[in-house]
């Protein structure tokens, strides 16, 4: 299936590969052949953690102190950034941990090469502020909001099945129904991820049942993800983009960047600067600083894709290389 990025993807891709030219010109000190090689790089939404990542190490030109150059694509979804990974258009995803043991089955030969997260910072699960559910206990009979069979809300909202003991009816709205549905009384509750959930908290029109982040056991919940071709034949360049994309995530979570960086969220997912700030504080500064992995966090989140109906997974010590340990390039 061919591979479409968004509109925004384009211009995110157009933008990032002129700054890099244009900082060839004005920073002849660093040394810089024409021929730098090139990393594809692809998130999966825009208004999601792996995006403020990589453009806050663009935008500190981390990779051109790494001697490549970037380009960056926004995916419309994870899965359409993994079968573009699949397809050979993009060198280093980020995506759940979990779609590696699904591909390794498939033909898909990935492997996850740094750790992003281990866990769903900033995700909650949510009623109206009014009502007279308090716990998840409940839930039981009630209609739950997610995005899409599969999807991380969905993995979430079954995993709160599983933990508490309870039935409830799972939603299906898209990303963009969650709230609207919530605010209307078609569902009695949802799965909402950051920034939307410390939007509506602070707005006060949704009122917290769950926080996933303390909730549920620490796991890989998403790494950066690079083929076993690529990894075989540019090594180095996974190597420096790991090194620029961990440097970014240095610069977010140092506090003498504080300002910057929440100008930086505020930016880039188009939100409130206060909102950008319990983004920066309740979702970023959690996530992994150093991209290493555990076997238990790979058991676990394969435990989260059994959770969804993943079948025929690949065992978790061959999911992920320790091959590429990051050194943060620094701002």
């Amino acid at each position: 299936m061919a591979i479409k990025p968004s509109t925004t993807s384009a211009k995110f891709k157009r933008r990032t590969v002129l700054a890099g030219l244009g900082a060839t010109i004005a920073m002849p000190g660093i040394i810089r052949a024409q021929g730098a090689s090139v990393v594809r790089i692809g998130v999966p939404t825009k208004t999601y953690y792996p995006t403020i990542i990589a453009e806050t190490a663009i935008r500190q030109k981390l990779f051109e102190k790494e001697g490549i150059k970037a380009e960056l694509t926004i995916y419309r979804s994870g899965a359409e950034g993994f079968e573009a990974l699949a397809a050979g258009a993009a060198d280093i995803v980020m995506n759940s941990s979990m779609s590696v043991a699904g591909g390794l089955k498939r033909g898909v030969n990935a492997r996850c090469v740094a750790n992003a997260a281990n866990g769903y910072y900033g995700w909650q699960l949510v009623v109206k502020a009014d009502s007279p559910i308090t716990k998840p206990a409940d839930l039981a009979g009630k209609k739950v909001g997610i995005t899409s069979a599969g999807s991380g809300t969905d993995i979430l909202a079954l995993w709160t099945v599983a933990a508490h003991k309870i039935q409830f009816t799972r939603v299906p709205l898209g990303g963009g129904g969650l709230v609207p549905n919530l605010l209307t009384g078609n569902i009695d509750a949802t799965v909402l991820y950051s920034p939307l959930t410390f939007k509506v908290v602070d707005e006060k029109v949704a009122r917290t049942i769950i926080n996933y982040g303390d909730a549920v056991p620490a796991h890989s919940t998403g790494s950066w993800i690079a083929t076993d071709k690529v990894i075989k034949e540019k090594p180095e360049v996974v190597q420096k983009a790991v090194n620029a994309l961990f440097g970014g995530v240095g610069f977010l979570v140092d506090d003498k960047n504080r300002d910057a960086a929440v100008k930086l969220v505020a930016e880039i997912d188009e939100i409130p600067d206060k909102i950008a700030a319990f983004e920066l504080d309740g979702n970023i500064k959690h996530i992994s600083r150093t991209g290493e992995f555990k076997l238990e966090w790979m058991e676990r989140a394969l435990e989260n894709a059994r959770l969804i109906g993943m079948k025929e997974l690949a065992e978790a010590n061959e999911i992920f290389t320790d091959k590429f340990k990051p050194v943060p390039t620094k701002a």
